[in-house]
């Protein structure tokens, strides 16, 4: 990748992305690849290796709560989903600058996996059949995409948000593994 030098000389440590990634070994790229398709294909036939997965956002979702709570009601019902999903994406852009494609790879991919529990949830908005989870009083626990949505004029679209997030999820893995795939075989 070719930084463009007025770029360079403003922002030095992007120099780490003019670098060449980290060779992949041909037993990591298969034991990676193994493991990508056993999730999606588990995933995709109803499956749930995903959802233990999915627990360790959990405590990254509320902890997004307590994070943002400072900024207002609105940010901080929406600061859980922002953390969620922004910590796999740190990571990621911090295995792009180390070079290091299984790292970058792994991250993007969980980035992307949860756009499926997320559009679920957006999904339930208006039923709020879903179970909540909160920190502290559960008396004062509210759905997020309940809340997000009646404020911005959307609620009645929660479904078709919901499922165009889940859509975006599925392609964002596949083009993650493929990604993944084709850079690991590339030769620098």
């Amino acid at each position: 990748m070719d930084i463009p030098a007025a770029l360079s000389e403003r922002f030095p440590f992007l120099d780490a992305l003019e670098g060449a990634w980290e060779p992949v070994s041909r037993r990591m790229f298969f034991g990676w690849l193994a493991f990508y398709v056993l999730l999606i294909g588990n995933a995709a036939f109803g499956g749930h290796l995903l959802q233990w997965f999915d627990l360790v956002f959990v405590p990254i979702h509320e902890g997004g709560h307590l994070l943002f709570r400072f900024f207002g009601e609105w940010v901080m019902v929406a600061g859980g989903t922002f953390l969620q999903l922004v910590a796999p994406f740190a990571l990621a852009v911090y295995f792009a600058f180390r070079r290091q494609i299984p790292g970058a790879a792994f991250c993007i991919f969980f980035f992307f996996e949860q756009f499926l529990p997320i559009g679920i949830y957006m999904a339930d908005a208006r039923s709020q059949e879903l179970p909540l989870l909160t920190v502290g009083d559960s008396e004062d626990v509210i759905h997020d995409w309940y809340y997000l949505f009646s404020h911005t004029g959307l609620l009645e679209h929660d479904t078709q948000i919901g499922a165009t997030f889940r859509v975006l999820g599925w392609m964002g893995m596949l083009a993650t593994v493929a990604w993944f795939a084709w850079r690991s075989r590339e030769k620098d």
